[in-house]
């Protein structure tokens, strides 16, 4: 212990101070904690990004069903309104509130023609009266089909006499009011329907005649005394509302043409009366040239003697 020799104590060595193979061990063990630690930070933050892409998908399907809700819900409203407009009967309520006595005025009214054609002429803004005329007319136009044994290859009689008439009043009244907005006449749509629909009645009558009674001259007696009174009634009303020589014979004579036209296709085209002018026009129906055996009187044998002897005697 003294002097100047050194004695190392190894029993007062402390185990850390030094490297030993426990260091290495613990520190491959601390490495591998911290890289699972590094691991699991990761795999949190791609969960946390995964969590983030989902919510945003799911944001994205929640607005979208947002917008989808709310057209819906605008297409809805706006259906509804317009069944609601088209399913209110206050709408079609003015066109249709008349009294029976107002329409049977108007119906003789429609057989007058006016005599004041310096300031415009009323017309009844009504859909009422025409369009009792219009069924009536069906009606006629039907019994004159199965009176003539009509056949109809395709539709029915119904269809046909259907869109016959009203075709005529909505076509001819379409057409009149664009040919009355050309010539500047002062008419709605709604009045046209009305003096047409209400000039039917004179069609009404003459066909309602002449189908049950089969006679050309009283055909033609009623379709220019009831149907001519008809056309000029309207042609009078026309003229009232309409400025210019030229516009009312376009408009007039035309209206005119077509509805006298008109009563004579409803009559030949539906009527017995066709036969008979077939009748007239080929002659009366004469059965073919028959050859019929007819008896051969029986000659006496003196005569069959005395004949022969006149021809021997002049040879």
């Amino acid at each position: 212990q003294g002097g100047g020799s050194a004695v190392i104590d190894m029993e007062n060595m402390d185990d850390t101070s030094g490297s030993s193979f426990e260091d290495m061990g613990e520190m491959h063990q601390r490495m591998k904690e911290e890289e699972e630690e590094e691991a699991e930070g990761e795999a949190g933050a791609a969960e946390e990004e995964d969590g983030e892409f989902l919510g945003m998908k799911g944001l994205r399907g929640q607005l979208g069903r947002q917008v989808a809700d709310q057209m819906w819900q605008v297409g809805k409203r706006q259906a509804s309104r317009a069944f609601s407009l088209y399913a209110n009967i206050d709408i079609l309520r003015p066109y249709f509130d008349v009294e029976p006595i107002q329409v049977r005025a108007r119906l003789l009214e429609s057989m007058i023609p006016v005599k004041m054609i310096n300031f415009p002429q009323k017309i009844a803004g009504e859909l009422y009266g025409p369009l009792m005329l219009v069924f009536t007319l069906v009606a006629i136009l039907l019994h004159g089909m199965k009176t003539s044994d009509t056949i109809i290859r395709e539709g029915t009689l119904m269809g046909t006499a259907i869109g016959t008439c009203f075709g005529y009043w909505l076509g001819v009244s379409s057409f009149i009011y664009f040919l009355a907005y050309l010539c500047n006449a002062q008419i709605t749509m709604v009045q046209m329907l009305s003096l047409l629909g209400y000039g039917l009645f004179g069609h009404c009558i003459t066909l309602f005649v002449t189908y049950n009674i089969h006679f050309h001259s009283l055909f033609y007696i009623f379709w220019l005394g009831v149907g001519g009174l008809s056309t000029l009634r309207m042609v009078a009303v026309l003229v009232s509302r309409t400025v210019g020589h030229t516009q009312r014979l376009i408009l007039c004579g035309t209206l005119a043409a077509l509805h006298m036209l008109f009563l004579l296709y409803l009559h030949f085209a539906y009527h017995k009366v066709v036969e008979g002018i077939l009748d007239t026009l080929e002659g009366p129906n004469v059965p073919p040239f028959q050859r019929v055996a007819r008896d051969i009187p029986v000659v006496s044998n003196a005569v069959l003697n005395t004949t022969a002897k006149a021809i021997a005697l002049t040879l």
